[in-house]
């Protein structure tokens, strides 16, 4: 892992006293903290080195404002030039939230309806016939409800003939998915639906009569003034230069230096941080009826509002009081991000890696600004660990097998156990009992390892799934 480069401040709050960067990349936090030990807190840079990511760009917003935005490490792993607040990355799902808005403002136009049967305003394709009642609107795609199927998107790398919408919607070659289509009952459950998203863009296209790119750039992007954001794919070659290179688990960067999504609204964006908070900051003013740039106060309520899932329109709800927050996570192949706004204060914060464990250090960044700006509904869990003797903990060591993936459990001499899973490396695991363990970080399960007579584990179950000993 190359040392960390130097970095670009954009802005800085006016109060010298205000927390900055330096406060967030000395304190980064793990999900868990123990009960009655001294708070662990973690550098930036060892976090970066551990989840193998190059580069982690984060933007801060305060009182409605941005704040800060820096970047830390490089565009790729070895490399030498630097990430700065300037590099943009894929946002992945992200791009549904912006893309949910600019159809919200043609709804707003009356371009669109919300509650019409998509068919009637699709052209270029049509959503097949389906044996349930009711029809899909774009509600309910917007809601992750309207029954479809596919629920996300691998993309093609770059030897890969790239489909075109159609064909993805179809199924059809070159397309590396299924088909999008209804197999339940639209408005009956929520299901996370990038395929929706997709059917959403076609119906965008079609009544637009716009190329995707153009039309999010008219309606959304100009007008915030978001001018590090493309919806172009692929990547305009003038935007290479200083874009993020897509990196595996394991630190290794993809082959072609990222993929193609020609699923735009699903997953098609480019962006910063910066440019993510100005959308936030946007989303947020126009709920206070402060600014009507591309949506008004009443649409914006709609898109706020919960309808299944914990999920509004477009954008994800959740918390109460002033842990209220509403934003985006993000998961492309070697990117991963999040967003979110505190919706009374007009706090929030947007982290966007180009790696595949960039979540877990996503969170951490969250959790210490969380810390070092009060936030409610982003602190650690407090948790009591057991005491485990190392004889029982040896038992639990071995290799264990989960559909494919080997999961490596090993004891330190100092009695501390750890698991490994894939090619991550190695996580602590927190005994809550002899046989319940919590993983110290992001994105794993609680391992429950199935203990036999004398203590030696045959499996680790978890919610969903079970993993069995091999050796």
């Amino acid at each position: 892992m190359p040392m960390l480069a130097g970095f670009l401040v954009l802005a800085f709050a006016a109060n010298s006293g205000a927390p900055s960067p330096k406060d967030i990349e000395d304190r980064l936090q793990p999900p868990v903290q123990i009960e009655g030990h001294a708070a662990v807190h973690y550098s930036l840079a060892a976090r970066m080195a551990a989840h193998h990511v190059p580069a982690v760009s984060v933007a801060v917003i305060r009182n409605g404002k941005i704040a800060w935005a820096q970047a830390w490490g490089t565009l790729e792993a070895g490399g030498k030039r630097a990430a700065d607040a300037n590099t943009i990355f894929q946002a992945a799902s992200i791009s549904k939230s912006v893309a949910a808005t600019a159809a919200m403002h043609m709804v707003q136009t009356g371009a669109l309806s919300l509650d019409a049967d998509v068919n009637t305003e699709l052209k270029s394709w049509k959503v097949p016939a389906f044996n349930f009642p009711g029809k899909v609107t774009l509600r309910e795609l917007l809601n992750h409800s309207a029954g479809m199927t596919t629920s996300g998107f691998p993309g093609y790398a770059a030897d890969e003939r790239v489909p075109t919408l159609v064909e993805v919607l179809n199924g059809t070659p070159p397309a590396n998915t299924e088909a999008v289509r209804v197999n339940v009952a639209p408005g009956t459950i929520w299901r996370y639906s990038g395929g929706g998203y997709t059917v959403m863009q076609q119906m965008m296209i079609d009544k637009s009569g716009a190329a995707f790119p153009d039309l999010m750039a008219r309606t959304v992007l100009q007008p915030i003034g978001m001018t590090r954001s493309e919806y172009s794919q692929p990547l305009a070659a003038g935007l290479a230069d200083n874009a993020a290179r897509a990196h595996r688990g394991n630190g290794v960067m993809i082959k072609g230096r990222w993929h193609t999504y020609p699923e735009m609204a699903a997953a098609g964006m480019w962006t910063t941080p910066s440019d993510l908070s100005r959308f936030l900051i946007e989303i947020w003013k126009s709920s206070r009826g402060e600014s009507n740039r591309v949506v008004n106060q009443a649409t914006v309520k709609e898109m706020l509002t919960i309808l299944k899932g914990e999920y509004g329109l477009g954008l994800e709800v959740m918390g109460e009081g002033a842990a209220r927050w509403f934003g985006h996570g993000g998961s492309n192949a070697g990117f991963k991000c999040d967003m979110r706004m505190y919706a009374d204060s007009g706090d929030g914060i947007a982290v966007m890696t180009n790696g595949d464990d960039g979540s877990a250090l996503a969170r951490e960044i969250e959790r210490a600004a969380a810390e070092a700006y009060g936030w409610a509904g982003l602190k650690p869990q407090v948790k009591k660990a057991a005491a485990v003797s190392i004889e029982s903990l040896r038992k639990l060591a071995g290799t264990y097998n989960a559909g494919g993936t080997l999961i490596a459990v090993a004891v330190s001499d100092s009695g501390v156990l750890t698991g490994a899973v894939g090619e991550g490396g190695k996580v602590e695991l927190l005994p809550e009992s002899e046989s319940v363990f919590l993983p110290m970080t992001d994105g794993l399960p609680t391992f429950k390892f199935v203990r036999g007579a004398d203590g030696t584990a045959s499996a680790i179950e978890f919610p969903g799934g079970k993993a069995t000993r091999v050796h």
